[in-house]
């Protein structure tokens, strides 16, 4: 029985501020009910879990003669191999080969969202603000919102690119009114982005670091990649932040993780951080959270990157995910979604599917289809939640990742026939 007091707890101001997250509020729901199938959480496929490799693994950790340090303690940091290996796969991608990261510039974390987390509680007061995209990771928007900081939307043209324009129209906006020392951060997520699976082009981000080098005033930027290796046939092209010279002097930070394209359950992340001060800074932080990642976890994927084990994973892991995405699709369309006025464009990789209703459809949780999904026991993730500011509530984010395919083609039949309905 959960015990109960009769005096009221004084909360500081972040406690009293962060509610329970609304991707926490779904799983819930998802749980509680028999027979109900999720597109909401973000979730990866049970029978896509690196389960044997994994197993091998720790099976070969264990045989190993001498202290089993992985068992210890770790550091701060991260393992120093662990690091250094991220600094190698990292160099892998199209135009990354002369990226010359130094593994010191690395740090390891509990998935990239501690890294988010991070580096938001050491740049912002409540009250400051970052800039983000349109739409952006809802999770993002939740936490700055716990955290008291406000998000603002960086201004996108039709097909979802930075508008430059209006974009250097709100930085001078800020500067002109005297609220530039509120601005600590600009965030994107440069590959098959939650929610709307886009990719942020070279051109643009090229474009944004010149437009940042203009500014009399640092402004970092945080490039999230927690997707880029689920392309579903190559590489999105674009190189990242860390190795465009257009950002050379700015602070920059990009945050991956062996999360989503791995093994969500180990909860490994990390976050290359081009400027000490404020690496230095993220560190001093996560040391009073944690003392450091789980070492153990850490010398597993250590290891699988060793062997040269990870890429043929991440091959056969790419077509699981873009036959999925395929099925899910091909449903929507066969439930007749098209004809009434939904649209979407198809994924080149990710985990996500973001459709935009006919004008005028509210989708928000509470909306008429939310019901209806809930009756005929499906879930979404309603799209109102990825925006900051001047919210459209006629978008929905499907995932891929956690149903089974045949369950998959079930939940979007369900979920078209209840878009129909409404």
């Amino acid at each position: 029985m959960q015990k109960t007091t009769t005096r009221q707890v004084r909360y500081s101001a972040l406690g009293a501020r962060v509610q329970d997250p609304v991707i926490v509020q779904l799983m819930k729901t998802a749980l509680s009910r028999p027979g109900m199938l999720s597109l909401a959480a973000g979730f990866t496929d049970n029978a896509a879990l690196p389960a044997g490799i994994v197993g091998r693994e720790v099976e070969r950790l264990a045989d190993r003669e001498g202290l089993p340090e992985y068992l210890q303690y770790g550091i701060n940091p991260g393992r120093h191999g662990l690091r250094e290996q991220v600094t190698h796969f990292l160099a892998t991608y199209p135009g990354e080969d002369n990226l010359n990261l130094d593994p010191e510039e690395v740090i390891i974390t509990n998935g990239s969202q501690q890294a988010l987390y991070l580096s938001v509680q050491v740049l912002c007061d409540p009250g400051d603000i970052i800039l983000v995209e349109r739409p952006s990771y809802f999770v993002f928007l939740e936490m700055l919102q716990g955290l008291g900081v406000e998000a603002v939307s960086i201004p996108t043209l039709e097909d979802g690119r930075i508008d430059f324009e209006r974009l250097r129209g709100l930085l001078s906006g800020f500067s002109d009114s005297g609220e530039q020392g509120r601005l600590k951060a600009l965030y994107c997520i440069g590959y098959f982005a939650n929610p709307s699976s886009r990719c942020v082009p070279e051109a643009d981000k090229r474009e944004l670091g010149l437009l940042l080098q203009e500014l009399d005033y640092a402004l970092p930027v945080i490039e999230d990649a927690a997707y880029r290796e689920l392309y579903y046939e190559s590489p999105y092209p674009a190189k990242s932040i860390l190795s465009l010279p257009e950002f050379d002097g700015l602070p920059s930070l990009y945050t991956g993780t062996f999360t989503k394209p791995f093994a969500t359950g180990m909860k490994v992340g990390y976050a290359c951080c081009t400027d000490s001060s404020w690496l230095k800074k993220l560190l001093n932080v996560k040391g009073h959270h944690d003392f450091g990642t789980a070492n153990f976890n850490q010398a597993i994927i250590e290891s699988v990157l060793q062997q040269g084990l990870y890429p043929g994973f991440l091959e056969g892991l790419r077509v699981h995910y873009q036959k999925k995405m395929q099925l899910l699709e091909e449903a929507l369309r066969e439930g007749g979604l098209p004809s009434a006025g939904w649209t979407w464009d198809s994924p080149q990789g990710g985990l996500l599917l973001w459709l935009r209703g006919p004008k005028g459809l509210d989708a928000s949780i509470g909306s008429q289809l939310s019901e209806v999904c809930l009756k005929k026991n499906v879930l979404y993730v309603p799209g109102d939640l990825c925006f900051a500011g001047d919210v459209p509530l006629n978008y929905v984010r499907l995932s891929i990742g956690a149903l089974a395919e045949n369950q998959l083609v079930e939940a979007a039949r369900r979920f078209a026939a209840a878009a129909l309905s409404v």
